[in-house]
């Protein structure tokens, strides 16, 4: 799984992701504010919350060198993956659905792209005024490659179910950024697009196909990249 999406996003075809998150945190960083690593000035703390690869984290360091990284993911492949992609941040084996080791208000931006969220945990180590950024697929995600058995169905309304659930723990929306495009891909990227995640219930049909050297192994398809980029910033305590 870490090497498909290390491949698949070192390819690019989720470039437009990593550009409207760029985008986003460049915003928070332009912003007066106090930062919860210290005095106004000192680097933005950039918790990334589920890294994976830590390929949108290096990706947000290029754009932004000032800032500051955690790493942290469940699995330790991938924090050392990470770590690789983004030597100067700090890294930390961690399960999200349990209470994070991280100090209440230490941090001033979430990033949580594709990963699992555990609301209560970053609502304590958000500081009061931070900026939460978390991807979610819509429906229309992959469509194609669900609709063929190679990924699960993706249930609608998630990002509707977020903002209500964010919004009971003090968290105001900011904004809601559509990303949708097409992507074309041959059999080896939607290989890759399927071992992303935990699917895969036909994928070794379409992986035996580019092995026998099929016709259509090389013929690319349209698929639809649709996921939205919401926005939070959690309330200033009184």
């Amino acid at each position: 799984m870490l090497r498909a999406r290390a491949d698949l996003l070192g390819s690019g075809a989720y470039t437009p992701i990593s550009d409207a998150l760029i985008e986003a945190v460049r915003s928070v960083s332009d912003a007066p504010q106090t930062r919860a690593a210290g005095e106004p000035g000192s680097a933005l703390r950039v918790a990334d919350l589920g890294c994976g690869t830590g390929h949108y984290s290096a990706e947000l360091a290029r754009a932004l060198p000032e800032l500051g990284f955690l790493l942290a993911d469940r699995s330790p492949d991938a924090v050392r993956a990470s770590l690789r992609a983004l030597p100067a941040a700090t890294g930390v084996v961690l399960d999200i659905w349990r209470p994070l080791p991280l100090r209440t208000g230490c941090v001033d931006v979430i990033l949580n792209v594709f990963a699992p969220r555990n609301l209560d945990e970053f609502a304590r180590v958000l500081r009061p005024g931070g900026t939460l950024l978390t991807v979610v697929p819509t429906e229309r995600h992959l469509q194609k490659l669900r609709r063929e058995g190679l990924m699960l169905d993706i249930p609608g309304g998630k990002s509707s179910r977020l903002i209500e659930q964010f919004g009971a723990l003090g968290f105001t929306t900011d904004s809601t950024t559509a990303i949708e495009y097409r992507l074309e891909a041959d059999t080896a990227t939607r290989l890759l697009l399927a071992d992303m995640g935990p699917s895969a219930h036909h994928a070794e049909t379409l992986a035996q196909d580019a092995a026998d050297g099929s016709a259509s192994a090389e013929t690319a398809v349209p698929v639809t990249v649709s996921v939205e980029l919401l926005r939070f910033t959690l309330a200033t305590r009184g």
